[in-house]
């Protein structure tokens, strides 16, 4: 069971989403109103949600203010960005800041259910918009805001682990295309997210992409998913 939070200030709008995601599969945890309920909310909370659905526009404290503190103070609380902004800059802002996914407002319902999965199967999910901004960035060297340790060393099995994660295999796939255990691999993952400076999957990927860690052509979208 996904235990999911939903924060954005349109009532309408938060109450589809719950009609339209509650079920078997996903429970939801909370809803905020707006930024500062939403840090509230967090801060009562017995247990975090596995993800939150987190819209940029919110009057008190506006999502990309909340999902810096989040980012800083939540680090293991994985974030969807819903908006209605969708330019280049809003989606590496927000990249930069540790969204798991970045969606339109106006997305399906399908698309949604599937991003809501993948982020918690894999800890990120990339449609091809996301894809394209990423790429851009890559041929024009743009580099991430995340901290650059000087002489960062990875081990070629960290590397090995680094690629199939970045072509978002999940932690038993890559256990098995290894050889290894899920145990083992849950430990070089957070030995990665120590040495480079990340405080979760999606920020990992990101500096690994752009700080060309992986084997990606910069040309083409490299993903499963069938982008």
């Amino acid at each position: 069971m996904i235990k999911l939070a939903i924060a954005d200030d349109e009532a309408l709008f938060r109450k589809g989403l719950i009609m339209l995601l509650a079920g078997d599969e996903i429970e939801i945890a909370f809803e905020a109103t707006d930024g500062e309920h939403l840090l509230e909310q967090l801060k009562n909370a017995e247990t975090l949600p596995d993800i939150l659905l987190l819209d940029l526009n919110m009057p008190k404290l506006n999502g990309v203010d909340a999902a810096k503190y989040i980012h800083e103070h939540y680090p293991s609380l994985k974030f969807i960005v819903l908006s209605t902004y969708f330019s280049k800059a809003f989606i590496t802002n927000m990249l930069e800041i540790g969204a798991a996914a970045y969606l339109a407002k106006n997305s399906s319902p399908e698309e949604m259910k599937k991003t809501i999965s993948e982020v918690y199967t894999n800890g990120f999910c990339y449609n091809r918009e996301v894809l394209e901004v990423i790429r851009e960035n890559m041929v024009h060297k743009t580099k991430p805001k995340l901290s650059n340790p000087f002489g960062v060393q990875l081990s070629d099995r960290e590397k090995e682990i680094l690629q199939l994660i970045c072509e978002e295999y999940t932690t038993p796939e890559i256990a098995e295309k290894l050889f290894i255990s899920p145990r083992t691999v849950d430990g070089h993952r957070n030995n990665m997210l120590q040495k480079l400076g990340c405080k979760n999957v999606a920020g990992l990927v990101i500096y690994a992409i752009q700080n060309e860690l992986v084997a990606v052509n910069p040309e083409t979208f490299w993903f499963r998913g069938g982008v």
